[in-house]
């Protein structure tokens, strides 16, 4: 058979998006997902984005990372928005269950908002910190002289507290007053990303923390384009209300002929 998949990008984190609203893709294969994801063999992602029914709810994220594993992930999550906009499930506003939970979003032109779940707190690593945001993320203070975030990431994702789970790493800096610069390295992709969700909202929290900002709203700067975060800071160290915004785009749509493992 035949199939058709949708191309979307936030800020340069791609991905393979396939309407499986009527179950036709549900039995695609883990060699499916990574071959679907290879850039040089397949259409190549980040990671690849199944759209589901699902009761109660306007649909499901079902994500996968390159490698197939599978995480919440912020930038799919607002691509999915703007696709499920695209197939007509939705107007502008948006619920949906995703790995972590129900979330919900608002889609106004080409700008995606997405309520992140709460964040218990931030964990201090050394110098460092740890945040879960949906996925984990071990957060560094770039530094001059650090090496870069793929190098340094590989050493964190693989290293003995985290080699067994997985870790995604990121590096950040001020750039000035509430806006930061974020690099990160994704476990799954076993890469750096132009951006990751998950990750500028970690970072963006962690700055927050930091600077003792109770609220706000944090510019984030990441390779890929321009994403904010906004949250509110609570007197126990949690976090809510948390609003990951930017964009999310169409890049292409194409078939796959003859795809004979689905």
């Amino acid at each position: 058979m035949n199939l058709k998949f949708y191309k979307y990008q936030g800020t340069g984190n791609d991905f393979v998006m396939l309407d499986n609203l009527d179950g036709g893709y549900d039995n695609l294969s883990l060699s499916d997902i990574q071959f679907l994801c290879d850039r040089k063999m397949g259409i190549g992602a980040d990671g690849l984005i199944k759209l589901n029914a699902a009761p109660n709810v306007d649909f499901e994220v079902d994500y996968y990372n390159a490698d197939g594993s599978k995480s919440f992930c912020g930038n799919g999550a607002r691509c999915s928005i703007a696709f499920a906009r695209h197939l007509g499930i939705i107007e502008n506003r948006a619920k949906f269950l995703a790995i972590d939970g129900m979330h919900q979003g608002t889609i106004e032109k080409e700008t995606v908002r997405l309520e992140m779940l709460p964040v218990k707190g931030i964990e201090s690593i050394a110098h460092d910190y740890f945040v879960h945001t949906g996925s984990p993320h071990y957060v560094h203070l770039k530094k001059e002289g650090d090496a870069d975030i793929v190098t340094y990431g590989k050493l964190i994702r693989y290293s003995d507290l985290f080699k067994e789970q997985g870790v995604n790493v990121n590096y950040f800096n001020e750039l000035s007053s509430n806006k930061i610069a974020v690099e990160t390295y994704e476990r799954g992709v076993e890469d750096e990303t132009l951006s990751c969700g998950t990750g500028v909202t970690g970072c963006a929290l962690v700055y927050m923390e930091v600077n003792e900002l109770n609220e706000g709203e944090i510019e984030v700067e990441t390779k890929g384009g321009k994403l904010s975060v906004s949250a509110t800071r609570k007197a126990d160290g949690s976090f809510c209300d948390i609003w990951l915004s930017g964009p999310a785009t169409c890049v292409f749509t194409g078939e796959i002929e003859d795809f004979s493992n689905v």
